[in-house]
């Protein structure tokens, strides 16, 4: 009997010990105190409210500005490209020239005709002058006058189809030199010299790209939308109404050094995935960014008033997810909160409850202290630094 009396002493000793329960369990020290009356130090942030600029950072690809495949609008030979592949181009310069022998020739035979009906327009039109002064003295019939006079009209539309079709083999005549229709830099060729090539052909000959300015698409969470309109509606959040910023992080984690604007909204929401096309334009005079590139976004939206912050190393979660802190209230003592946040903002949250401005949040010294431990709360300062770290040396409360 006292070997179980022994025993079952030992097992309760090792569990108060377990859980620093010694004061619950009987004959320990209050719950404030720590051993010896040691006073551990801990680091902390006094958290103010303020206006904070909201921005959401939303993963997407850089596409063109504007995007044009050459294509031929006639048959014939590649006779020469006119263009470097991966260069610059502009509007209107010429890049392929296409065998123009059977088009200049179609275009000298309409112009020798137009010259031909022009000749015969003369003739017709002073025909038809010697035919109204004859008729006017009975010389000749008034039927020869109106015949004469609608010869010259005959002749002067006659003119006036041969100038048509002159005007269209210039146009097929000009196709045979395929031209920019926009700037940009040009990728590389699908033909060669001497390749043959039809009107109006699937294939693109080349495609030309503007970069700058570029575009960069990303997606944005319906609900996100919803939860931002409805804090602008509530004069939680305020929009000016202007162009909003953007500014773009490339893949290698660098900051670009351009900043864009939102330009565009899609006005659908893409059913699959509950998200919808956000597109923002950013100017890229070195190139930097190339189409396809993958990139991150931070786009503006907003000013939140009276607004929260408290750093990540603060907050901290449970298994279940849910948020708390440990903050030192005005008597020294450690006290724990629930907490609610909804975003990260650099390396803060925004808090949305269980904390307040003017708290006092441990952001070091974290896992020294229980609730209701006296503490010594040193600020966080750049000075302050050397101080948390002396203080991390220190016994812990509890320890021997």
């Amino acid at each position: 009997m006292r070997a179980a009396k022994l025993a079952s002493g030992l097992r309760l000793g090792i569990l108060c010990t377990g859980f620093g329960l010694l004061g619950a369990c009987g004959g320990g020290r209050p719950a404030g105190d720590a051993p010896g009356g040691f006073k551990p130090q801990v680091t902390v942030v006094t958290l103010r409210s303020g206006t904070i600029n909201l921005t959401r950072e939303l993963a997407g690809r850089t596409t063109p500005f504007r995007v044009a495949e050459v294509r031929p609008q006639v048959n014939g030979i590649i006779r020469e490209r006119l263009f470097t592949e991966g260069g610059l181009v502009q509007a209107g310069q010429p890049l392929y020239q296409i065998e123009d022998a059977l088009y200049r020739a179609q275009s000298e035979s309409a112009l020798a005709n137009l010259k031909r009906t022009q000749a015969t327009l003369q003739a017709a039109k002073l025909a038809a002058d010697r035919s109204r002064a004859l008729v006017q003295v009975d010389a000749v019939s008034a039927q020869d006058n109106e015949t004469a006079v609608a010869a010259a009209g005959q002749a002067d539309a006659d003119v006036a189809a041969a100038q048509a079709a002159l005007d269209s083999s210039n146009v097929t005549l000009g196709y045979a030199r395929i031209v920019a229709p926009i700037s940009g830099r040009i990728g590389k060729s699908s033909v060669t010299q001497g390749a043959l090539v039809t009107a109006n052909q699937d294939a693109a000959l080349a495609t030309i790209q503007q970069l700058d300015p570029i575009y960069v698409e990303v997606n944005q969470s319906s609900n996100d939308w919803l939860s931002l309109k409805q804090e602008i509606d509530t004069g939680r959040v305020h929009s000016d109404g202007t162009a909003t910023p953007a500014k773009i992080q490339l893949e290698n984690g660098s900051t670009y050094p351009y900043e864009g604007k939102l330009q565009f909204a899609e006005v659908t929401v893409d059913p699959t995935t509950g998200n919808f096309l956000l597109r923002a334009i950013v100017p890229n005079p070195k190139s930097v960014l190339l189409p396809g590139m993958y990139v991150r976004a931070l786009i503006g939206e907003g000013q939140l008033t009276q607004g929260l912050l408290a750093p990540q190393q603060g907050i901290t979660r449970d298994p279940k997810g849910n948020a708390s802190a440990l903050v030192v209230d005005p008597k020294g003592a450690v006290q724990v909160r629930t907490v609610q946040v909804s975003r990260a903002i650099g390396d803060q949250w925004l808090v949305e409850s269980g904390l307040s401005s003017g708290d006092r949040l441990i952001v070091e010294g974290v896992q020294k202290v229980q609730p209701g431990m006296l503490v010594q709360p040193v600020e966080q300062t750049a000075a302050g630094g050397a101080a948390a770290a002396a203080a991390a040396s220190a016994p812990v409360a509890g320890g021997h």
